[in-house]
């Protein structure tokens, strides 16, 4: 078709304006300011996020985002046709303060329809297994559905 190879700003100004392109144009207001830290933290990810993106999401069939704004935050990870936030908790999470706005964070979230994922370095870093396990059952896959390494 020949609108898929027109740009976003082309698709509007033709009034073409699909469905899915609405809601997520919706979805993603956000404050302008978070789109320079957003794309730092892509740059610079964690070492767990790095393993967790490196060695699993990636390879899922879908599309995933990282750093993704989604309003006024930030998301790890997002999985846009299952609807799927994965958020990756490092040692600061665990006090009372981040504890509270991550109760906030998780039920705005869930308050614009989407599933969140939560999971500790720890536990990344010690049993990475099940952590991939789990986020394959939650989003309805299996280890055969993923991505094959291309050969180099």
């Amino acid at each position: 078709m020949r609108w898929k190879s027109m740009c976003g700003s082309q698709l509007f100004n033709r009034r073409i304006k699909p469905l899915v392109k609405i809601i997520e144009i919706n979805m993603y207001n956000y404050k302008s300011d978070l789109k320079i830290y957003a794309k730092e933290l892509r740059k610079n990810m964690t070492s767990e996020e790095k393993h967790i993106w490196y060695n699993l999401l990636r390879y899922l069939p879908v599309q995933t985002k990282r750093q993704v704004i989604i309003e006024n935050y930030i998301v790890d990870f997002y999985i846009p046709i299952y609807k799927t936030v994965i958020e990756i908790d490092g040692l600061q999470h665990y006090d009372m303060q981040h504890k509270n706005a991550d109760v906030e964070r998780d039920a705005f979230l869930l308050n614009l329809g989407l599933k969140v994922l939560r999971y500790r370095n720890h536990d990344i870093n010690t049993n990475f297994n099940s952590v991939a396990k789990d986020i394959l059952n939650q989003l309805g896959l299996s280890v055969d559905d993923l991505k094959r390494k291309k050969p180099y």
